[in-house]
């Protein structure tokens, strides 16, 4: 499956209130990273989102580009973190009925104590 890429002129008209400046300084600060091609930068569905995310943020909170890169580290971590839990259930999904047992009593011994 290929992956459509946007251009400049695309993402700015597709991401409301994002103008030339901030998209210039999403990149230079690194929450944002283009495909380089020989035309110029290219974005990805994901680098859409991103920007709309980081559009909102700034706007609703007033963060800088500093605080915009902290914010935006912490949902990558949590994405990647999202994505290991699911990998975990569905192995733990394969397993006989009474490993799944013995991990979900385990899981709540451990939680009771974490609290």
């Amino acid at each position: 499956m290929t992956q459509r890429h946007y251009t400049l002129t695309e993402v700015l008209a597709s991401v409301e209130d994002l103008d030339d400046g901030q998209l210039g300084r999403y990149i230079r600060a690194g929450v944002v990273v283009p495909v380089q091609s020989e035309s110029g930068p290219l974005f990805r569905e994901l680098d859409i989102a991103r920007l709309n995310l980081l559009v909102d943020l700034a706007q609703g909170y007033d963060l800088d580009e500093e605080a915009l890169g902290l914010v935006m580290s912490l949902v990558d971590q949590l994405h990647g973190l999202r994505g290991d839990m699911r990998a975990i259930l569905d192995a733990v999904a394969r397993e006989p009925v009474e490993t799944r047992s013995r991990l979900k009593a385990a899981i709540r011994e451990v939680r009771v104590v974490v609290r």
